[in-house]
């Protein structure tokens, strides 16, 4: 009998569980949506206000839910992790159905955005976990890495269709139209996840339970390993100081430093996730002789340098590349930092320190928020400047607070990749 191609080519053993075949395509057209809404309401706040404080507002708000992950996590506990998705996935349909008719009626104002995208906030943050969740519960043991890994690549190209298409679907059909198909996407979203397997439903209740009384273990467990709290303090740091710059400010480079447009946010973007996604796949052919911890901080540093580099740059023509860089290395800092965080976690104990590790991102919205009166204030190259200089000086720190367990050749969390 011959194998089913999933079967023959080890890369798409994942394919073979029926339910990874129906969350796959659910999350990447989450994803595709995702990105779309990101740079369509960005570009429109932007240019309805003409306030990049407004913009960051923006941005920020989306990222609010990261504060509530935890929470999100004892519910799917609960309920099941497939039931929240679904139930998430059908209000993202129904906000964009709401901005679609604003929108397409000539009703839309500024406000109305932030209540939608506050609302969509409080989910879509958490919306990453739950898929990893999900990916767990489905998957058997020795595919788990392959589907993790399939996941995280196609979030990337995700990105780069998000990009192209939420800019260039405003600047050929008008806002109302591309919302109209963001729309379409998430009820596409929706239905695939259907499809995806349900655990049982006795393992819920008694996994809420733990999943409550395990926070303050958690919590303890990550403050007192160094191979933990070094990588989780990396983790706040890119998400305050290096990610603003690329989810929430591009918009404003585009219009305000570059002057060239929807199509050309298109292009700004399109090149971080390329280069995101061409990191990805260096990592994961695994083909280089790397030490985990050393690679997460050595090339944290270097993205800091590039985000300086690309804060002093007039032209689009010097900004796609060092974009390109930012993306690549941006892979190289936090696969790894996954993979120690991993390692250094007992068996028992790295579904919550993952949960932890989603608690990183808050430094997001706090970096955005701050951003927007620094930039008014004292323009956009000096805050890329203090941005860059304070995430390089703290990436040392890091580096050498933790030394022993970060830095030493003979550490664990420097084992091969």
């Amino acid at each position: 009998m011959t194998p089913p191609p999933a079967a023959r080519t080890p890369a798409l053993a994942p394919f073979s569980v029926r339910s990874f075949r129906f969350q796959w395509p659910a999350d990447l057209a989450t994803s595709w949506a995702f990105e779309m809404e990101a740079l369509i309401l960005g570009w429109y706040v932007l240019a309805a206000t003409g306030s990049v404080q407004y913009l960051v507002a923006i941005a920020a708000v989306a990222w609010t839910g990261t504060l509530f992950s935890p929470l999100f996590g004892i519910l799917g506990d609960r309920v099941g992790v497939r039931t929240l998705l679904c139930a998430a996935r059908a209000i993202y349909a129904l906000l964009a159905l709401v901005l679609t008719v604003l929108t397409s009626s000539g009703a839309l104002l500024p406000w109305h955005v932030f209540i939608i995208s506050a609302l969509a906030g409080l989910l879509r943050p958490s919306d990453i976990a739950m898929r990893h969740v999900l990916v767990a519960q489905t998957m058997r043991p020795d595919a788990l890495i392959g589907a993790l890994a399939i996941s995280r690549t196609t979030s990337d190209t995700a990105k780069i269709f998000g990009a192209l298409a939420g800019t260039g679907g405003v600047a050929l059909i008008g806002m109302g139209s591309a919302y109209a198909v963001v729309t379409a996407i998430y009820v596409v979203a929706f239905l695939f996840t259907l499809g995806v397997a349900a655990p049982a439903r006795a393992a819920l209740a008694k996994a809420a339970i733990d999943t409550l009384t395990g926070l303050r273990q958690a919590v303890q467990y990550v403050w007192s390993k160094p191979d933990l709290l070094g990588p989780f303090s990396l983790a706040f740091l890119v998400n305050l100081l290096a990610y603003p710059f690329f989810l929430g400010l591009l918009p404003f480079v585009a219009k305000d430093v570059y002057a060239v447009g929807q199509s050309g946010l298109g292009y700004l973007a399109t090149a971080f996730w390329c280069g995101g996604l061409a990191g990805s796949l260096v990592v994961g052919a695994n083909r280089l002789p790397l030490r985990a911890a050393r690679v997460m901080l050595w090339t944290g540093a270097v993205w800091f340098v590039t985000i300086l580099l690309f804060g002093q740059t007039q032209s689009m023509s010097a900004g796609v590349p060092l974009l390109f860089v930012s993306g690549f290395v941006q892979s190289f800092c936090l696969t790894p930092l996954a993979a120690v965080m991993l390692r250094a976690s007992s068996e028992e104990m790295r579904g919550r320190v993952m949960g932890m590790r989603m608690l990183a991102i808050w430094g997001l919205p706090l970096g955005l928020l701050a951003a927007g009166p620094m930039i008014e204030r004292f323009g956009y190259a000096a805050c890329t400047a203090l941005y860059a200089g304070l995430g390089l000086v703290a990436t040392v720190l890091i580096g050498y607070r933790w030394r022993r367990a970060l830095w030493q050749r003979s550490a664990a969390a420097n084992a091969g990749m």
